[in-house]
Protein backbone atom coordinates (compact mmCIF):
# COMPACT_ATOMS: atom_id res chain seq x y z
CA UNK A 1 0.00 0.00 0.00
CA UNK A 2 1.49 3.35 -0.94
CA UNK A 3 1.77 5.84 1.79
CA UNK A 4 -0.20 8.53 0.42
CA UNK A 5 -3.31 5.63 0.97
CA UNK A 6 -2.42 5.14 4.09
CA UNK A 7 -2.67 8.87 5.18
CA UNK A 8 -5.77 9.33 3.38
CA UNK A 9 -6.82 6.30 5.25
CA UNK A 10 -5.91 7.14 8.63
CA UNK A 11 -6.85 10.88 8.41
CA UNK A 12 -10.33 9.30 7.49
CA UNK A 13 -10.76 6.79 10.19
CA UNK A 14 -9.36 9.26 12.69
CA UNK A 15 -12.29 11.98 11.30
CA UNK A 16 -14.57 9.53 11.94
CA UNK A 17 -13.62 8.69 15.54
CA UNK A 18 -13.90 12.39 16.43
CA UNK A 19 -17.14 12.96 14.47
CA UNK A 20 -19.08 10.20 16.23
CA UNK A 21 -21.96 11.00 18.21
CA UNK A 22 -21.68 14.51 17.68
CA UNK A 23 -24.08 16.60 16.12
CA UNK A 24 -23.83 19.64 13.80
CA UNK A 25 -24.18 21.96 17.03
CA UNK A 26 -21.58 19.79 18.76
CA UNK A 27 -19.23 19.86 16.35
CA UNK A 28 -19.57 23.93 15.75
CA UNK A 29 -19.26 24.03 19.53
CA UNK A 30 -16.23 21.37 20.16
CA UNK A 31 -18.36 19.25 21.87
CA UNK A 32 -21.15 21.95 23.13
CA UNK A 33 -24.25 22.71 21.41
CA UNK A 34 -24.91 26.68 20.46
CA UNK A 35 -27.94 28.43 22.08
CA UNK A 36 -28.80 26.18 24.64
CA UNK A 37 -28.71 29.15 27.69
CA UNK A 38 -27.28 31.93 27.96
CA UNK A 39 -24.33 30.39 30.13
CA UNK A 40 -23.88 28.88 26.38
CA UNK A 41 -23.60 32.04 24.81
CA UNK A 42 -21.17 34.16 26.83
CA UNK A 43 -19.02 30.38 27.49
CA UNK A 44 -19.05 28.85 24.51
CA UNK A 45 -16.69 31.72 22.88
CA UNK A 46 -14.04 31.33 25.73
CA UNK A 47 -14.12 27.60 25.68
CA UNK A 48 -13.30 27.40 22.15
CA UNK A 49 -10.23 30.08 22.45
CA UNK A 50 -8.97 28.02 25.11
CA UNK A 51 -8.49 24.73 23.20
CA UNK A 52 -7.33 26.33 19.79
CA UNK A 53 -5.14 28.62 21.89
CA UNK A 54 -3.74 25.04 23.27
CA UNK A 55 -3.91 23.49 19.75
CA UNK A 56 -1.74 25.94 18.55
CA UNK A 57 0.59 25.43 21.51
CA UNK A 58 0.67 21.86 20.87
CA UNK A 59 1.98 21.74 17.81
CA UNK A 60 4.12 24.29 18.10
CA UNK A 61 5.56 22.14 21.39
CA UNK A 62 5.61 19.19 19.16
CA UNK A 63 7.73 20.93 16.08
CA UNK A 64 10.28 22.40 18.60
CA UNK A 65 10.73 18.94 20.06
CA UNK A 66 10.63 17.34 16.50
CA UNK A 67 12.95 19.44 14.94
CA UNK A 68 16.51 18.68 16.52
CA UNK A 69 15.44 14.94 16.52
CA UNK A 70 14.99 15.15 12.70
CA UNK A 71 17.49 17.81 11.63
CA UNK A 72 20.15 17.45 14.30
CA UNK A 73 20.60 13.82 14.54
CA UNK A 74 24.11 12.26 15.00
CA UNK A 75 25.34 12.58 11.67
CA UNK A 76 29.28 11.77 12.66
CA UNK A 77 32.00 11.31 15.25
CA UNK A 78 32.22 15.66 15.36
CA UNK A 79 31.08 16.76 18.55
CA UNK A 80 28.33 18.94 17.91
CA UNK A 81 28.78 23.40 18.45
CA UNK A 82 27.66 24.41 21.61
CA UNK A 83 25.50 27.25 21.99
CA UNK A 84 24.88 28.74 25.64
CA UNK A 85 22.54 32.01 26.94
CA UNK A 86 20.69 32.51 24.05
CA UNK A 87 18.61 35.94 25.65
CA UNK A 88 16.34 36.23 22.55
CA UNK A 89 15.04 32.65 22.84
CA UNK A 90 15.19 32.74 26.60
CA UNK A 91 13.12 35.83 26.56
CA UNK A 92 10.97 34.98 24.03
CA UNK A 93 9.89 31.44 25.67
CA UNK A 94 9.55 33.83 28.99
CA UNK A 95 6.75 36.07 27.38
CA UNK A 96 4.99 33.71 24.80
CA UNK A 97 3.49 31.52 27.53
CA UNK A 98 3.06 35.43 29.79
CA UNK A 99 1.14 36.58 26.86
CA UNK A 100 -1.21 33.22 26.46
CA UNK A 101 -1.46 33.11 30.24
CA UNK A 102 -2.37 37.20 30.28
CA UNK A 103 -5.17 36.73 27.65
CA UNK A 104 -6.93 33.80 28.52
CA UNK A 105 -7.17 35.40 31.99
CA UNK A 106 -7.85 38.40 30.98
CA UNK A 107 -11.05 36.59 28.81
CA UNK A 108 -11.70 34.39 31.35
CA UNK A 109 -12.18 37.29 34.12
CA UNK A 110 -14.77 39.44 31.54
CA UNK A 111 -16.79 35.81 30.83
CA UNK A 112 -16.92 34.72 34.58
CA UNK A 113 -18.29 38.41 35.56
CA UNK A 114 -21.31 38.37 32.86
CA UNK A 115 -22.02 34.28 34.22
CA UNK A 116 -22.35 34.93 37.63
CA UNK A 117 -23.89 38.15 37.98
CA UNK A 118 -27.50 38.09 39.60
CA UNK A 119 -30.08 40.17 39.52
CA UNK A 120 -32.19 41.34 42.53
CA UNK A 121 -35.56 38.96 43.55
CA UNK A 122 -37.28 42.00 42.53
CA UNK A 123 -36.23 41.81 39.31
CA UNK A 124 -36.33 37.90 38.70
CA UNK A 125 -40.26 36.10 38.45
CA UNK A 126 -38.75 32.81 38.55
CA UNK A 127 -36.29 31.82 41.80
CA UNK A 128 -35.88 28.25 42.84
CA UNK A 129 -33.92 27.16 45.82
CA UNK A 130 -31.20 24.07 44.86
CA UNK A 131 -30.53 22.37 48.60
CA UNK A 132 -28.02 19.43 47.85
CA UNK A 133 -28.30 16.24 50.62
CA UNK A 134 -26.77 12.72 50.80
CA UNK A 135 -27.31 11.64 48.40
CA UNK A 136 -29.93 13.48 46.09
CA UNK A 137 -31.59 17.39 45.22
CA UNK A 138 -34.48 19.38 46.76
CA UNK A 139 -36.13 21.88 44.38
CA UNK A 140 -38.05 24.25 46.13
CA UNK A 141 -39.98 26.76 43.22
CA UNK A 142 -40.63 30.49 45.62
CA UNK A 143 -43.66 31.16 42.99
CA UNK A 144 -45.60 28.17 44.06
CA UNK A 145 -46.09 29.46 47.70
CA UNK A 146 -44.22 28.48 51.33
CA UNK A 147 -45.92 25.13 52.16
CA UNK A 148 -43.77 22.02 52.10
CA UNK A 149 -45.48 20.98 48.74
CA UNK A 150 -43.53 23.46 46.32
CA UNK A 151 -40.55 21.61 46.85
CA UNK A 152 -39.98 18.54 44.84
CA UNK A 153 -37.41 16.34 46.98
CA UNK A 154 -35.53 13.20 45.49
CA UNK A 155 -33.61 9.88 46.44
CA UNK A 156 -30.80 7.95 44.72
CA UNK A 157 -33.63 5.46 43.72
CA UNK A 158 -35.92 8.58 41.90
CA UNK A 159 -33.79 11.81 40.87
CA UNK A 160 -35.72 14.47 40.69
CA UNK A 161 -36.65 16.95 37.58
CA UNK A 162 -36.22 20.55 37.94
CA UNK A 163 -38.84 22.20 35.58
CA UNK A 164 -37.47 25.56 33.90
CA UNK A 165 -39.76 27.79 31.54
CA UNK A 166 -37.96 28.47 27.92
CA UNK A 167 -36.56 31.70 27.25
CA UNK A 168 -37.39 33.22 30.48
CA UNK A 169 -34.43 34.62 33.19
CA UNK A 170 -34.37 32.16 36.36
CA UNK A 171 -32.62 32.87 39.55
CA UNK A 172 -31.08 29.86 42.22
CA UNK A 173 -30.56 29.62 45.35
CA UNK A 174 -28.12 27.23 45.95
CA UNK A 175 -27.29 25.19 49.23
CA UNK A 176 -26.38 22.27 51.28
CA UNK A 177 -27.66 20.79 54.18
CA UNK A 178 -24.54 18.38 55.10
CA UNK A 179 -21.39 18.10 52.86
CA UNK A 180 -20.13 20.31 49.99
CA UNK A 181 -21.98 19.22 46.80
CA UNK A 182 -21.86 20.56 42.89
CA UNK A 183 -25.18 21.90 41.07
CA UNK A 184 -23.80 20.60 37.53
CA UNK A 185 -25.66 20.71 34.35
CA UNK A 186 -23.05 19.62 31.97
CA UNK A 187 -24.95 21.09 28.65
CA UNK A 188 -25.24 24.52 29.98
CA UNK A 189 -21.53 24.32 30.24
CA UNK A 190 -22.11 25.76 34.47
CA UNK A 191 -21.66 24.42 37.97
CA UNK A 192 -21.92 25.93 41.22
CA UNK A 193 -20.82 24.89 44.51
CA UNK A 194 -23.66 23.95 47.28
CA UNK A 195 -22.17 24.97 50.78
CA UNK A 196 -23.03 24.16 53.88
CA UNK A 197 -24.22 27.19 55.86
CA UNK A 198 -23.24 29.83 52.72
CA UNK A 199 -25.65 30.59 49.90
CA UNK A 200 -24.61 30.67 46.25
CA UNK A 201 -26.60 32.11 43.23
CA UNK A 202 -26.72 31.47 39.78
CA UNK A 203 -28.94 33.57 37.16
CA UNK A 204 -29.40 31.94 33.33
CA UNK A 205 -31.94 31.91 30.88
CA UNK A 206 -32.51 28.52 29.33
CA UNK A 207 -33.19 28.67 25.16
CA UNK A 208 -33.74 25.23 24.15
CA UNK A 209 -36.24 22.97 24.52
CA UNK A 210 -35.52 19.62 25.65
CA UNK A 211 -34.22 17.00 28.93
CA UNK A 212 -31.25 17.35 30.38
CA UNK A 213 -29.02 15.49 32.69
CA UNK A 214 -27.79 17.28 36.16
CA UNK A 215 -25.29 15.88 38.22
CA UNK A 216 -22.95 16.04 41.47
CA UNK A 217 -19.39 16.74 40.08
CA UNK A 218 -17.89 16.88 43.58
CA UNK A 219 -17.34 13.54 45.80
CA UNK A 220 -19.81 13.84 48.90
CA UNK A 221 -19.75 10.61 49.88
CA UNK A 222 -20.70 7.15 49.86
CA UNK A 223 -23.66 6.87 46.85
CA UNK A 224 -22.21 10.51 45.42
CA UNK A 225 -22.23 8.66 41.73
CA UNK A 226 -25.88 8.30 42.14
CA UNK A 227 -26.93 11.87 43.07
CA UNK A 228 -28.82 12.48 39.58
CA UNK A 229 -31.26 15.26 38.43
CA UNK A 230 -32.21 15.98 35.12
CA UNK A 231 -33.44 19.65 33.51
CA UNK A 232 -36.50 19.75 31.74
CA UNK A 233 -36.61 23.33 29.75
CA UNK A 234 -40.91 23.16 28.93
CA UNK A 235 -42.62 26.24 27.25
CA UNK A 236 -43.95 29.10 29.19
CA UNK A 237 -47.19 28.06 29.90
CA UNK A 238 -46.23 24.33 30.51
CA UNK A 239 -43.78 25.55 33.10
CA UNK A 240 -47.07 27.78 34.46
CA UNK A 241 -49.06 25.02 34.24
CA UNK A 242 -46.38 22.42 36.88
CA UNK A 243 -46.19 25.64 38.91
CA UNK A 244 -50.12 25.54 39.45
CA UNK A 245 -50.15 21.78 40.50
CA UNK A 246 -47.93 22.62 43.23
CA UNK A 247 -50.01 25.46 44.30
CA UNK A 248 -52.76 22.88 43.77
CA UNK A 249 -50.86 20.48 46.30
CA UNK A 250 -49.96 23.49 48.74
CA UNK A 251 -53.64 24.40 48.58
CA UNK A 252 -55.01 20.35 49.05
CA UNK A 253 -52.10 20.31 52.23
CA UNK A 254 -53.58 23.49 54.01
CA UNK A 255 -57.18 21.91 53.84
CA UNK A 256 -56.35 18.74 55.68
CA UNK A 257 -54.55 20.63 57.97
CA UNK A 258 -57.39 23.18 58.76
CA UNK A 259 -60.01 20.25 58.66
CA UNK A 260 -60.78 19.09 62.66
Amino acid sequence: MRPSHLKKISAGLFGSLFLTGCSSDEISGLGFEQGVTSVNDEALSLWQGAWIAAAVVGVVTLVLILWPVVFHRKKNEEFPKQTRENNFIEITFIIIPFLIVAVLFYFTVVKESKIVKVSPDSQVSHIIDVNGFQWSWQFTYKEAGDFPAASVTGTPAQPPTLYLPQGKKVKFTINSNDVVHGFWIPAFMIQMQNLPGVENYLEFTPNKLGTYPGRCNILCGRNHSQMLFSVKVVTPAEYESYIQSLRDLNQNEIDKAATP
